[in-house]
């Protein structure tokens, strides 16, 4: 797993007297400018600097982390900045038009930053191991349970074997039944809720492949998960992080969802009028 646990920023600026010049370059970039390591890929920086992208990632590995990727993911945990604008904080005296838009301005703001650490090759992964399981089970707990079922409710359409449960007790259950030709989507905001954890172990002994949404990138779910993928939600006066994050990882269920669809083209053309057809039967 990527090691993540760790602060980027911090990392680089403790080794600092260690590097090489061109290890300083690239140092004196991140430093200044780790909001560009955010947005920008790794061959963007490595023309920028003028520095090979092997260079790049042997950089990231000496600072302690498994690639670019891991390193970004890292930064993004580190400095995504409160909402600038003063603006954003939810006040006493606000109306009700104006708490209205700073939910939705907080929310636009979690969907960019979770936009801008997806991890492209992670979104591949994950869903070639969802075409190729056998059949695919989605678990959560507590608010992640709504999205789990929400992935179900989507994935139903698919026409692929897919199911999920809300209760703690059949989830362990329904886990212990999988094998190493299924997959299992585990949804936790912090990565460390008991019962999902519980839930990993058992598919972990049936060798069942996992994929990880949470918002840490340092959690206990995110170093046994075979395949992680990362939301990022910050806490404001009124609202938790778990839940600004639920619209993100809402957001990375239709991201896996839509490209299961594309890639199954006229199969998943087919399951998906099977079921317009027969919900048309609850409409008047």
């Amino acid at each position: 797993m990527d090691n993540v646990h760790q602060h980027g920023l911090a990392s680089i600026r403790s080794n600092y007297g260690k590097f090489s010049d061109k290890e300083k370059k690239i140092a004196d970039y991140i430093l200044h400018n780790p909001q560009n390591i955010i947005h920008h890929t790794i061959n963007q920086v490595s023309d920028e600097l003028n520095v090979a992208e092997s260079t790049v990632f042997r950089f990231c590995q000496r600072i302690g982390f498994k690639g670019y990727q891991a390193l970004k993911i890292a930064l993004a945990a580190e400095i995504v900045t409160p909402m600038k604008d003063i603006h954003e904080k939810i006040n006493d005296g606000d109306s009700m038009a104006t708490v209205s838009e700073k939910v939705f301005r907080s929310n636009m703001k979690t969907l960019e930053d979770t936009l801008h650490i997806l991890d492209g090759m992670a979104i591949e992964q994950a869903v070639e191991a969802i075409l190729a399981a056998n059949k695919v089970e989605f678990f959560g707990n507590g608010g992640s349970a709504l999205v789990a079922f929400d992935a179900y409710h989507k994935f139903v359409r698919s026409g692929l074997q897919v199911s999920s449960n809300l209760d703690s007790h059949m989830q362990l259950m329904t886990a212990s039944q999988l094998t190493d030709k299924d997959v299992a989507i585990l949804i936790s905001h912090s990565g460390s809720t008991k019962d999902t954890l519980d839930v990993l172990q058992v598919l972990k002994e049936k060798k069942v492949k996992t994929i990880s949404i949470t918002n840490f990138a340092k959690s206990p779910l995110t170093k046994e998960a075979d395949i992680s993928l990362y939301t990022v939600a910050e806490e404001t006066d009124f609202r938790s992080e778990a839940l600004s994050s639920r619209i993100a990882q809402l957001s990375i269920i239709d991201v896996l969802y839509t490209n299961v669809m594309i890639t199954r083209k006229e199969k998943g053309k087919e399951a998906l009028q099977n079921m317009r057809k027969a919900i048309s039967l609850k409409r008047l």
